[in-house]
């Protein structure tokens, strides 16, 4: 017996699994709201150089023409200024006669009342260094992937929720409270590690306690807490323009999943696998008796158990099925940050202000989760993850047409559509992945640091063509069982495509794979067809 059979007996998917999923909604709401918080936070208001001796005259700080130099394109400078006669020097003069600001900035606090730039004058020669808040961020989510996923699969995932959350609050407060930018950035960062340990657990807890048929219910569903938190962004963004404030407010509901983590089982899946039975039998007797169902578990639970071996993330590259999968899915995990946080990232210039368009891309990912939930049982989650890949890069080459286009409705209509294929793919990635690989091996780190490193190329937006046919490499996880070793994998549960057949076109024989070039049938690869085992 194997442990989904198990989890039948107890209820697959019933009230247990619900309480388990609302709960865990919970942390998925608060990701969006710290990961995409730096397009608020850290925003730059339109600024000018300030005036002491002529600003007070203009309450809505408006530059007047004749106060301010040009920039080559006619607009008025924002970093530059006309020399005061007392105070001319002849260096860092340009060629209009201007020199950099003098005073400071000046900044139009309609928007945005207060944030990183402003605060700290993050602007003109120092932009750099206000752009390097979000890279310092991830660069904090790919340290906590490699760590929250070590510790995750070495002491469980429920006491590394709980770190994370505790974390995140500590951390939340402290940013808010910063009162250098040196102190914002390094907290900021620590922010991103403790952050990651939310999302490692909380897919893993709803994989492992939800059965094979509604896995897919189930992930698509916690998924779409992530679109709430963008909806929620917007609102709270709109309504607390001071980022202080705002901080705060999105570190708010980490008091309220601290609260609820007592009613977080911990993963009996992963306490099999690291042969705690006793403590799987009490969990999984919960869960049964939750559900209403009553079972003898002892002999079938003490029969599932592994034996107890220490993993690393090496274990990803020792086998050569598993290998195959780790290469395969990192490259499509860049693939998929690339696409999402590229335009996620880009709030303005769609002729709506930045919370509008933060709002809308919130909501466009509600249909596109609930039409992935239609699509995966029907076309599985290899063909799922490539075609919405394939689509994010069509939806590239049209961005880049409409830049020539005057209609912002054009301009919004077509990167709205690009976020609703780019959350497809993030959410079918968050599901595949999971199934993928198995409970022994925890595999974020890679995957995490492979997606951060897409979401800092995110401009390279033009390159996802080959990248989402290399999904078509990765085995089918559609309906079947969750590999809970390193041998369960390369045993054989799926059957991989080779290399050579991705971008040919395939047809399956009774006997091998028939590779096709436009039609024309060139080449026969005989290939063994693996069974799954009971």
């Amino acid at each position: 017996m194997r442990f989904e059979e198990v989890l039948d007996e107890v209820g697959g998917f019933h009230r247990f699994q619900f309480v388990i999923l609302h709960i865990l909604s919970i942390p998925r709401v608060i990701l969006p709201l710290n990961f995409l918080l730096h397009n608020f936070i850290s925003a730059v208001p339109p600024h000018h150089c300030a005036l002491p001796h002529l600003d007070d005259r203009y309450a809505d700080h408006t530059p007047q023409p004749q106060l301010l130099p040009h920039d080559p394109d006619g607009a008025l400078s924002s970093c530059r200024q006309f020399p005061e006669l007392e105070n001319f020097n002849s260096s860092g003069t340009g060629s209009n006669g201007s020199v950099p600001c003098q005073y400071g900035w000046t900044y139009d606090r309609r928007i945005f009342n207060s944030t990183t730039a402003t605060e700290w004058d993050l602007v003109c020669d120092s932009k750099h260094l206000n752009q390097a808040l979000a890279t310092f961020f991830f660069m904090g989510v790919m340290m906590g992937a490699v760590l929250f996923g070590y510790l995750a699969d070495r002491f469980g995932r429920k006491p590394m929720l709980l770190v994370s959350f505790v974390s995140s609050c500590v951390l939340g407060v402290a940013i808010a409270f910063s009162s250098s930018f040196l102190m914002f950035a390094i907290c900021r960062t620590l922010s991103g590690v403790a952050l990651t340990g939310m999302s490692i657990t909380t897919l893993a807890l709803s994989i492992e306690w939800t059965g094979i048929k509604h896995r897919t219910f189930s992930g698509t569903i916690l998924s779409l807490g992530w679109s709430v938190g963008n909806m929620l962004l917007a609102l709270l963004a709109y309504l607390l323009r001071d980022w202080r404030h705002l901080m705060l407010a999105v570190t708010a509901p980490c008091i309220l999943a601290i609260a609820t983590w007592w009613w977080v089982p911990e993963s009996a899946r992963w306490l099999l696998v690291n042969g705690r039975v006793e403590e799987a039998q009490r969990v999984l007797q919960q869960c049964a008796k939750m559900n209403g169902k009553t079972s003898k578990l002892d002999k079938e639970v003490a029969g599932l158990t592994h034996p107890s071996k220490d993993h690393s993330y090496l274990d990803l590259v020792k086998t050569p099925k598993l290998r195959k999968i780790s290469l395969c899915s990192g490259i499509v995990w860049f693939a998929v940050a690339f696409t999402y946080y590229g335009i996620s990232f880009n709030i303005s210039g769609f002729g709506l202000n930045a919370y509008l368009t933060q709002f809308i891309y919130g909501a466009i990912e509600v249909p596109a989760k609930v039409g992935t939930y239609f699509l995966l049982d029907r076309i599985g989650r290899r063909n799922g993850q490539a075609w919405s890949l394939i689509l994010s890069f069509f939806h590239a080459v049209c961005m880049c047409v409409c830049v020539f286009v005057g209609y912002s409705g054009v301009r919004t209509g077509v990167a709205v559509c690009g976020k609703g294929f780019s959350e497809a793919a993030f959410t079918i990635a968050f599901l595949y992945t999971a199934e993928l690989f198995p409970t022994t091996v925890w595999f974020w780190g890679l995957h995490s640091f492979m997606g951060r490193l897409g979401g800092s190329l995110a401009p390279l937006l033009i390159m996802l063509d080959g990248i989402g046919c290399v999904a078509f490499l990765l085995p089918e996880t559609l309906r079947v069982r969750l590999p809970e070793t390193i041998q369960d994998v390369e045993e054989g549960r799926w059957c991989p495509l080779d290399v050579t057949n991705v971008l040919l076109g395939i047809s399956k024989c009774n006997f091998g794979l028939q590779v096709s070039f436009w039609g024309i049938p060139c080449v026969k690869l005989s290939v063994r067809v693996l069974t799954l085992k009971s």
